[in-house]
């Protein structure tokens, strides 16, 4: 990303849907990194196909998450918390615990709707 001036999003609102806004609501060095690699990834598949439905899908995908950072970032970081303690059963070859609730359902809790 370039050395821009960063603008803060006042806290609770929700980000603009375009990727300095997004970037910069993500508060989890996960979402971060995630958002960095992916946006490499989908820029160049952009550049191959020249279809910019890729990048449309990225965009709302990471907005939704970025809304949910910006709603409830102990939550973000909670999600990192259980998908390592999740990760540790499946490395052993158990089986990985279920949830009760469904992404849409999560979502919802959190004032996103999708």
């Amino acid at each position: 990303m370039s050395a821009q001036p960063q603008e803060l999003t006042p806290a609770g609102s929700l980000p603009e849907q375009n990727l300095r806004a997004i970037r910069r609501a993500l508060v989890v060095p996960q979402d971060r990194d995630g958002f960095d690699a992916g946006l490499d990834v989908v820029l160049a598949a952009v550049r191959a196909s020249l279809d910019l439905g890729r990048l449309s899908e990225f965009i709302h995908t990471w907005w939704l998450i970025a809304c949910d950072s910006v709603k409830g970032p102990r939550g973000r970081r909670d999600v990192y918390e259980r998908a390592t303690r999740v990760q540790e059963p499946a490395d052993a070859g158990r089986p990985i615990p279920r949830g009760d609730k469904t992404w849409r359902e999560l979502l919802a809790q959190r004032g996103i709707e999708r």
